[in-house]
């Protein structure tokens, strides 16, 4: 059973805005290539698992479902992880299916799509996913992950459409966290509460109903919920949603980075290094880390700084632009390096438009004093009328800089 609420809708934390911001996976040649071992436990179950599929997968080359799933398990660890190696892993599961694409296989288009929307191939993901919905079209899948690649793009209506077409297709509140989530970013003030509102009465009745939602799509809900509570100043509201998506025991680092970034505007560094103590593999926590590790004067705050510098510079090297975000808020916060971060976030807004990319460009124009470089996030902001104090202060500081020229 696939699961298309294990995405960050935004960034897609990341992605989207987040789910992207990992770096470039490296695809092995052959399933046999050992790159690197991953840090799983011998004990996970997960890797327990993958372990006895790659060994059967030994024995049946040929398995197309065998060679799926394996690519599935993989995606998700990289997701709930923060580990680029395991996309590079899928990938690799996928390989022999490329050369010959199954037409009619859903499943391996679904995957197909979701790994070429972490690499920023939006136009293909989308291409992947309609074939998708081709293949089997009673699956909400490929539409709740096209809905959130429209997202990521500030295409609105066509997000809002999937979660409309999605509606017979699944559970009331996966439909009501998808349609919810879109009229959040699109709806103005009254569009704000009125998607609060509805979300939160739909994870209420869930709390009531005889079978209950699955602990990730509820992780998701709660995630969401607790941003808007953020937007509208509800702060203690927003730390109990975020208390409560941690208490489901589902690893998360969308969840993880959504959390930290809340105590870090609440001025609660300490409370982020004990959060991701163990989580400097992943680049969107270990910036997190380092931020924290800054702003407290941490004995590991330099070591956690050149790990990411180091990270970011090859990156570059490589020519991989999928960490142009979190790049553009290291350059700004950790080496006070306003130019160069607002060349960085410049460039990440020219594919991603999510509300976390216009708060980075907007925070990098204003820290260089570059008014014209921030249109295009004050054109969004004004255009979907999106309700963020912490986003209309900035767009003030601009306009201010603005009128004194």
């Amino acid at each position: 059973m696939l699961r298309p609420f294990t995405i960050p809708f935004v960034a897609i934390f990341c992605l989207f805005t987040a789910l992207a911001t990992q770096a470039a996976p490296f695809t092995p040649a052959n399933d046999s290539d050992v790159v690197e071992r991953l840090p799983l436990s011998a004990t996970d179950p997960s890797a327990r698992r993958l372990q006895s599929l790659r060994k059967q997968l030994e024995a049946k080359p040929d398995d197309v479902a065998l060679r799926l799933e394996i690519a599935r398990r993989y995606f998700d660890l990289s997701m709930a992880q923060g580990d680029p190696r395991y996309v590079g892993y899928a990938s690799a599961a996928l390989i022999p299916l490329d050369k010959a694409a199954p037409a009619s296989n859903a499943a391996y288009w679904q995957i197909k799509g979701m790994l070429q929307q972490y690499s920023h191939n939006f136009d293909g993901a989308l291409a992947s996913l309609d074939n998708a919905s081709v293949a089997d079209p009673k699956s909400p899948d490929p539409m709740a992950w096209r809905s959130a690649i429209h997202m990521v793009q500030a295409n609105y209506a066509k997000a809002q459409a999937e979660c409309e077409a999605l509606k017979p297709l699944t559970t009331p509140l996966f439909a009501t966290g998808c349609s919810q989530y879109v009229l959040a970013h699109s709806g103005g003030a009254t569009g704000l509460q009125s998607a609060f509102d509805a979300l939160n009465a739909a994870v209420k009745a869930d709390q009531s109903a005889e079978v209950k939602a699955a602990p990730e799509l509820m992780l998701w809900e709660l995630t969401r919920l607790a941003e808007m509570a953020i937007r509208l100043k509800r702060f203690d509201d927003a730390e109990t949603y975020f208390q409560r998506a941690l208490k489901l025991g589902v690893t998360d680092q969308f969840l993880l980075g959504a959390y930290a970034d809340f105590l870090l505007l609440k001025k609660k560094p300490e409370t982020v290094i004990i959060l991701l103590a163990d989580w400097e593999r992943s680049d969107i926590l270990l910036l997190r880390l380092a931020l924290a590790g800054k702003a407290t004067n941490h004995k590991k705050a330099a070591d956690w700084a050149s790990n990411l510098r180091d990270r970011f510079v090859d990156a570059a090297k490589r020519g991989d632009r999928l960490h142009e975000q979190e790049a553009a808020r290291f350059e700004l916060d950790i080496e006070n390096n306003p130019e160069k971060a607002l060349a960085l976030a410049t460039a990440n807004y020219q594919h991603q438009k999510e509300p976390r990319d216009a708060e980075v460009l907007l925070r990098t124009a204003l820290a260089a004093k570059d008014v014209a470089a921030a249109a295009p996030a004050l054109t969004w902001l004004q255009q979907h009328k999106y309700e963020d104090a912490v986003l209309s202060d900035l767009a003030a500081g601009l306009a201010k800089i603005g009128g004194s020229k």
